[in-house]
C-alpha cells in the first residue's frame, strides 16, 4: 500500500483481500465473510470502470477521447460526468490547490505513464513550469451529460478519481450485501453499512523504502480517512527530486513542508481533497484546517508532529477518530 492508512488487526474474523488496482494495492474487507466473493466482484468491477473512463495513461480512456475533442462539447459516459463534476467541486472547495487542469504540468514533470514504469531518474526539465488553466474552464451539462474541454487543456483527475472509485465501491458493496465494509485504494480509506462493533481499525503509516514506518492506529465508524504524502511515489530528474502532487497555481511541485497528512471526513472524496490541498498549501495548512474543523494529523519533513481538528495525539493503542463535516472553501 501506499502512504497514510492501512488495516491492522481485524485476525480471521472478518473476510479479506487484496490486488493491484489503479497502479496500488486494493484491499477490501467485509465483516461477514460469506460475503466476500460478491464484494470482491463488485470491487473489481467499479475499479476497472474507473479506470477505464478516467486513466491517462490508457489510450483508450474516456478521459483521453474527451481531451482530445479540441475544444468542442463532448457527450460522455455518466461515471466521466461524476467523476469530472467531483474534480470541479474539489477544485472549488479547496480555492484552486486541487485542480484538474493539471495534466500537462504532471507530464512536464515526468509522470507521463503509470508510475511503476516511471524511471527513478530521468533527464533535466525543460522549460519552465506554467500554471494550471484552472478548474473553471470546464464547461459541462448533466442532462443528456456533456462535457467541453478548452483545446490543448489536459486533464488529471489522479487527486479525486482514485478517492470517489473508494467510495463508489464501498456503497455499493454495503448496499448490495448488507455487510459493513471497508475499501482502501492505496491507503485511501472509504467504510460503510454496519460499522464493527469496536469500528475500524486502521493504522496511519507512511511506506517508504519498502517497508512501513508504524504510526498510530486510529478507529472510524464512517466516512472515510485518506493520506497524502511528498516522500512516496517521487522520482529524480537531472538532480532534482520530485513528487506526485502539483501545485497548481504555479505547474510545478508542491512544497515539501509536509512529508505525511491524514485527514478524516464525511467521504473518502472529501478526506482526501483535504489532505492533497494541505500538502499545497504548505505552512497556511493549520490555520485553514482548524477553520475547516476537520480531524488532521500533519507530519513535517523534519519529524514533528501537528493535530488539528479533534485529531488525538498519537498514544499507544486504538483511538476513534470522528470527522465533523466536509471540506468547504
Amino acid at each position: 500500500m501506499g502512504s497514510g492508512p492501512h488495516l491492522r488487526g481485524q485476525g480471521s474474523r472478518w473476510g479479506e483481500t487484496q490486488f493491484r488496482a489503479l497502479g496500488t494495492t486494493a484491499t477490501l474487507v467485509v465483516e461477514r465473510p460469506a460475503a466476500l466473493g460478491l464484494a470482491t466482484a463488485i470491487l473489481r468491477a467499479e475499479l476497472e470502470a474507473i479506470d477505464r473512463t478516467c486513466s491517462r495513461f490508457r489510450a483508450d480512456s474516456e478521459i483521453r477521447s474527451l481531451c482530445a475533442g479540441a475544444g468542442q462539447v463532448v457527450p460522455v459516459s455518466a461515471l466521466l460526468f461524476e467523476a469530472v463534476a467531483a474534480a470541479c467541486s474539489v477544485a472549488e472547495r479547496t480555492g484552486g490547490a486541487v485542480d484538474p487542469t493539471v495534466g500537462h504540468a504532471v507530464e512536464w514533470l515526468g509522470y507521463d505513464r503509470d508510475f511503476a514504469a516511471l524511471p527513478a531518474i530521468g533527464s533535466p526539465l525543460r522549460g519552465a513550469p506554467e500554471p494550471a488553466p484552472g478548474w473553471w474552464c470546464i464547461e459541462f451539462d448533466e442532462h443528456p451529460p456533456r462535457v467541453r474541454v478548452p483545446a490543448g487543456v489536459q486533464l488529471d483527475l489522479g487527486a479525486t478519481a482514485k478517492a470517489l472509485a473508494a467510495d463508489r465501491a464501498a456503497t455499493r458493496i454495503s448496499s448490495t450485501t448488507g455487510s459493513g465494509v471497508l475499501v482502501s485504494l492505496g491507503g485511501d480509506v472509504a467504510v460503510g453499512g454496519p460499522p464493527p462493533q469496536d469500528g475500524w481499525p486502521i493504522g496511519i503509516a507512511e511506506n517508504s523504502s519498502g517497508r512501513f514506518d508504524a504510526g498510530p492506529m486510529v478507529c472510524i465508524t464512517e466516512g472515510g480517512v485518506a493520506s497524502s504524502s511528498t516522500v512516496v511515489r517521487g522520482w529524480r530528474r537531472g538532480g532534482r527530486r520530485l513528487h506526485h502532487i502539483v501545485d497548481p497555481a504555479t505547474g510545478d511541485v508542491a512544497s515539501e513542508h509536509w512529508r505525511l497528512v491524514s485527514v478524516a471526513a464525511r467521504s473518502c472524496l472529501d478526506a482526501n481533497a483535504a489532505s492533497t490541498a494541505v500538502v499545497v498549501w504548505g505552512e497556511e495548512a493549520l490555520d485553514r484546517l482548524q477553520a475547516l474543523g476537520l480531524p488532521a494529523r500533519l507530519v513535517r519533513h523534519d519529524g514533528a508532529v501537528a493535530t488539528v481538528g479533534g485529531w488525538p495525539p498519537d498514544a499507544p493503542g486504538l483511538v476513534v477518530v470522528d470527522h465533523k463535516r466536509e471540506v468547504v472553501g
